[in-house]
């Protein structure tokens, strides 16, 4: 089975709606945690890819599977399941961030409790790159990376929570320092108009989130348009992402960082 170098668990939160909510989650390796929050094409070969990177580099990767097949990519068929699950996720939404946030909160407050840990770190992607900035308001969160942040549909310019939430996570990564935010220069679905929006209500007195431009026309800058090749501007923005999680979330973090020059081992090109 694909997801069988994994363990397998569930977890669930009455955070959302006062109602019970659960989803499978999905654990591999040891050491300091990272909540790898699938995209919108689902948990193919490409971000099971990416969570061997990550664990390969000394961290423990825990990916929750909130819809879609499991092993492989589903565009039209997660797209449509995302319009049903209108309890957990609000993709038009403006200022205001989807529900299941609320659930990722706790779920991110499960894991610091459970490993132990002062906390962990967050990478969200597409659809879910949004979810990784509000995160970062919580106490369980220390880091967080943005991937091609997308959110809300058909609103590059509005942001996915609300003025609130924003003075929240500002205030949080004042105390925490700065995030890291990626996306490819050429992106339609996530265009420097979003990355303009993220700098002016984050960034206008000091950088909160740095906020980088990778060459290139594609999308899914981890995952499915990573260039697995050493010195490609993805295998680049991949060291920096393991190497910020080393120094923010390990005591002692030469390990980790040491170990990343092998996060681009070889293994099949997306």
């Amino acid at each position: 089975m694909v997801m069988q170098s994994f363990e397998k668990s569930v977890f669930s939160t009455d955070a959302v709606d006062g109602k019970p909510l659960q989803h499978d989650v999905y654990t591999k390796g040891d050491g300091p945690v990272i909540l790898l929050i699938q995209e919108l094409p689902g948990i193919g070969t490409e971000t099971l890819r990416l969570a061997d990177k990550l664990v390969n580099a000394g961290f423990r990767v825990v990916m929750p599977h909130i819809f879609g097949p499991l092993g492989k990519l589903s565009f039209i068929g997660n797209t449509a399941r995302l319009f049903c699950m209108r309890r957990e996720f609000s993709l038009f939404a403006k200022k205001r961030s989807s529900p299941v946030v609320n659930w990722l909160r706790a779920l991110s407050a499960e894991l610091k409790q459970q490993y132990d840990v002062p906390g962990i770190g967050v990478i969200g992607m597409c659809l879910s790159g949004n979810f990784a900035i509000s995160l970062m308001a919580d106490n369980a969160v220390l880091a967080g990376v943005s991937s091609q942040p997308s959110l809300p549909l058909g609103g590059q310019s509005a942001l996915h929570m609300s003025d609130e939430d924003v003075a929240q996570i500002r205030e949080s990564l004042d105390e925490k320092g700065a995030m890291l935010a990626f996306r490819f220069a050429g992106d339609k679905l996530c265009t420097q108009t979003k990355f303009t929006a993220l700098d002016a209500a984050f960034n206008d007195d000091k950088e909160r989130i740095k906020l980088t431009n990778i060459v290139g026309n594609a999308h899914s800058l981890l995952t499915m348009h990573f260039i697995d090749e050493v010195g490609s501007p993805t295998d680049e923005a991949l060291r920096e992402v393991i190497a910020y999680f080393g120094d923010k979330l390990s005591d002692n973090t030469a390990e980790p960082i040491a170990r990343a020059t092998d996060a681009s081992s070889p293994s099949s090109s997306a």
